[in-house]
């Protein structure tokens, strides 16, 4: 299955309003969501990932962005994305990351890389006749095995309106136990470059960022790039999570944003960097507790001809999510 076939179907299972499944977006709504998943840069070479899972499940909450700006007069930025982190307490990303290598070593983590992944995300649900929105963020489960089969299953998050949203700066994301889509993909259909689970030094690390696409000699936004690829497929082991960190403070363009309170409530550390595209700027955020990378957000640089202004949360997407959470 191709991916944007895979990608027409989850954005269809997520739409319980019902647009018919053999219905395809218009050129319109295909051109905004291609400018929002890749910024106003377009990449030059081919992807080495089938299917971009982050980018497929991001689609879903897209989806809600792209009909929003739809009927938005002249495409101007609307009021409700989320309100960006505080952080504090700056210090140094050496810092954050000797930290975060301290606790790695200190707390319990799977015993092996995991074709598994719990994760959380912002979106839009929008309501096109009466022109009205609320801000849904989902929660997902994702299982895969060896054959490349798979099952997907998103759901709902508690709604809120986003005139509220600037008030709800933490711990946006919680479920309401709806379902909203049951992906299920046969033996094949999951697109993936790493089928094996991969080894537990620092070399196989950069040989699975490599796979997914990373450069030689990466920057940093690169590096943030292929590692949300990878941490959305794999869940990882303490020891393989530590050898991320040390690719990323080894690659040009961090700067340490300090601690702060992510949006399931999770101490965690943040260190921004330019997107790999330079359409904005990126923040992987580390928990605090265990040292483990749990989050990344997206916020728009902003522009003329941009959607969103400077400084608005475009996406976030969040990791290590518990069961409870979800369900």
């Amino acid at each position: 299955m191709s991916e944007s076939t895979l990608l027409d179907r989850i954005l269809t299972d997520a739409d319980p309003a019902g647009t018919p499944r053999d219905a395809k977006p218009d050129a319109a709504a295909l051109m905004m969501r291609d400018r929002i998943m890749s910024g106003k840069v377009r990449q030059k070479h081919a992807r080495a990932v089938g299917l971009r899972w982050a980018t497929a499940v991001a689609g879903v909450a897209v989806a809600g962005v792209v009909a929003f700006a739809l009927f938005s007069p002249q495409g101007q930025a609307m009021a409700g994305t989320p309100q960006p982190l505080t952080f504090a307490d700056s210090g140094s990303v050496e810092q954050i990351m000797d930290d975060a290598h301290v606790a790695l070593t200190e707390t319990e983590g799977p015993e092996a890389p995991e074709r598994f992944v719990r994760a959380a995300s912002w979106g839009y649900a929008i309501d096109m006749t009466a022109q009205e929105s609320e801000v849904v963020p989902q929660l997902s489960i994702l299982r895969w095995e060896a054959d490349l089969s798979g099952r997907m299953t998103i759901f709902a998050g508690q709604p809120y309106d986003p005139d509220d949203a600037v008030a709800n700066t933490q711990a946006e994301v919680s479920s309401s136990g709806e379902i909203v889509s049951d992906l299920i993909m046969e033996p094949g259909q999951f697109g993936t470059p790493v089928v094996d689970p991969p080894g537990s030094s620092a070399e196989d690390m950069v040989a699975m960022l490599t796979a997914f696409g990373m450069p030689n000699d990466p920057t940093a936004g690169e590096v943030s790039r292929y590692l949300s690829d990878a941490v959305e497929q794999w869940t990882l082991t303490n020891e393989q999570q530590g050898h991320l960190l040390d690719v990323l403070a080894a690659a040009e363009g961090t700067t340490a944003l300090g601690a702060t309170t992510d949006r399931l409530g999770r101490p965690v550390a943040g260190i921004s960097m330019p997107s790999a595209n330079g359409a904005a700027t990126e923040v992987i955020l580390i928990s605090l507790e265990t040292g483990r990378i749990v989050g990344m957000e997206t916020t728009s640089l902003g522009g003329e001809d941009d959607m969103l202004p400077a400084g608005a949360i475009i996406a976030y997407r969040l990791w290590d999510v518990t069961e409870e959470m979800v369900r």
